[in-house]
């Protein structure tokens, strides 16, 4: 890595839960494991599947309003935070010279993990197209 690679990846693991930085999916899962619990155990507290929490996480879906006043309140963060990251949340903390290293390699997955959605979502826009040539040819 180059110096300026070092000097950004490490102003964005500072603020890795940031609007700027994190998603809310990222900020849900920092507060989850924070309040200790798993997927599943707070699926089972809120009265939802399991795989409604990992789809939240993986930012392929929003909990309704009621939903995220309730997550709010259970894991101990503010609703403006997990949708901002403004205000009262998780804070990372300072473990010496190992955390500068895991907080760059959270940086560089934070950017890998936005390449891959643009690439996906370019994927199918693609597909889309395909699609819609191949009925086209088909008429």
């Amino acid at each position: 890595m180059t110096a300026d690679t070092l000097e950004k990846t490490a102003e964005t693991a500072e603020n890795w839960y940031s609007n700027e930085a994190a998603t809310f999916g990222d900020r849900l899962a920092a507060a989850r494991e924070a309040a200790g619990l798993s997927q599943a155990d707070l699926a089972q507290r809120l009265g939802v599947k399991t795989r409604v929490v990992e789809h939240w996480e993986a930012d392929a879906k929003e909990p309704r309003a009621n939903r995220l006043q309730m997550l709010a309140g259970m894991l101990g963060v503010s609703l403006m935070w997990l949708l901002t990251g403004e205000g009262d949340g998780v804070e990372m903390t300072e473990d010496g010279d190992d955390s500068a290293q895991v907080k760059g390699v959270l940086a560089e997955i934070r950017e890998l993990r936005a390449a891959m959605t643009a690439m996906t979502g370019r994927l199918g826009r693609l597909e889309k197209k395909l699609r819609h040539g191949l009925e086209q040819g088909a008429a």
